[in-house]
């Protein structure tokens, strides 16, 4: 007989995390400001990138410091339509002011909404995925990937700032007016935009979490453990790897899109390195390899940002730095690796281990064989 640990009690708290966190977020609205709504619906729209970085850093060792550029494309995407849809039948301001006579082709097809939003998505999966898989094939990876992808940021800032007809330069796109026909301006349309928020939130989390409880996941995983022992057992981890990119570009092309809906501007500042970095804050806080630690990071390093730049303005920073160096020295696995640990210690003490009958068996020699090692 042999004692085994089944920690029922720790499996359930945290299957019930998730359940817990969207009540909450679904029942905001009650209690909330619409300013504290709105900022939190913004918050959100930062979770789901920090869902697609810890798909690709927690669980497969890949650290991208250039995400701000996914974001940014899925927002410039959604802002073509909405300064589109704001100027009717005129040109979009900034174009007239840098002597532009006619809409540029590409921007035609973005009158339809339908077409915005998915290529808000799209665009920036595409990018990644070809990204990943040149990189990927060629065998590239660890501090030589982040620093590509901190170059990729680079790049793209300059080349959206230098495209001032195009792109609206360093100002980037703003006074958007209308979405799909309706006021952003009317409360009720925020509160709808929220909902939708969360669901995309939801369903971003559902993605994921289903990606690494399949067959797929545990070869992610696997890459990161060691990618030459999986290449020499018939694996090809380049495309496992690109997916993995791929999905998670996706993921911040769609937050990109929501955030515009949410603040109303988007600048080539959002693409920066910057703020890829701290995206990796929000994901290495919260703790990577757990998604909803990654979600949890995120909302509270954004709120602990809000809160000591609104009460201490001028020195906000070193408040918001030293938060950031104590919660990595103290919680080396991020918040959700505290809590793990916390919710070991306090089951394994307050219930007894169950004991699961393993079954033995005998060899021919007579010697016992337990679980398959032959006990001597």
């Amino acid at each position: 007989m042999v004692k085994a640990k089944v920690p029922t009690k720790e499996i359930l708290a945290f299957r019930f995390l998730p359940v817990i966190a969207m009540l909450g977020l679904l029942a905001a609205p009650l209690v909330l400001s619409d300013f504290r709504l709105s900022l939190l619906a913004k918050f959100l729209t930062y979770a789901i990138v920090a869902l697609g970085l810890d798909l690709i850093w927690g669980y497969g060792g890949m650290l991208s410091l250039g995400h701000g550029v996914f974001f940014g494309l899925g927002a410039y995407g959604m802002a073509m339509y909405l300064k589109l849809e704001a100027s009717g039948n005129r040109l979009p301001d900034f174009m007239g002011w840098s002597g532009v006579d006619s809409l540029p082709w590409f921007w035609v097809p973005f009158h339809n909404p339908v077409f915005a939003i998915l290529m808000a998505i799209f665009i920036p999966a595409l990018l990644a995925t070809l990204l990943g898989y040149l990189v990927f094939r060629s065998r590239i990876q660890g501090v030589y990937f982040s620093i590509i992808t901190q170059a990729m940021a680079l790049i793209m800032v300059t080349l959206f700032i230098g495209q001032q007809p195009l792109t609206g330069g360093t100002n980037g796109m703003t006074n958007f007016s209308t979405v799909f026909g309706f006021s952003l301006a009317d409360t009720g349309v925020q509160v709808v935009l929220y909902f939708v928020t969360v669901a995309c939130l939801a369903l971003a989390y559902l993605l994921c979490r289903w990606l690494m409880h399949s067959r797929y996941g545990r070869l992610l995983v696997a890459s990161r453990e060691d990618e030459n022992r999986l290449r020499f057992m018939g694996y090809n981890p380049a495309p496992i790897k690109s997916l993995a990119f791929g999905v998670s570009g996706g993921l911040a092309g769609l937050a990109g899109a929501l955030f515009v809906l949410q603040v109303g501007l988007i600048t080539p500042s959002a693409m920066g390195i910057v703020p890829s970095i701290e995206m990796v804050i929000w994901v290495a806080v919260g703790g990577r390899g757990t998604l909803w630690g990654a979600v949890l990071g995120t909302l509270l390093v954004n709120y602990g940002k809000s809160t000591f730049s609104e009460t201490f303005p001028e020195i906000w920073q070193y408040f918001f730095g030293a938060l950031f160096i104590g919660a990595v020295l103290l919680f080396p696995g991020g918040i959700a690796g505290f809590v793990r640990n916390m919710l070991d210690r306090v089951f394994v003490k307050a219930s007894p281990p169950k004991e699961i009958p393993v079954p033995v068996d005998r060899n021919p020699s007579g010697k016992e064989l337990e679980s398959g090692v032959e006990v001597t």
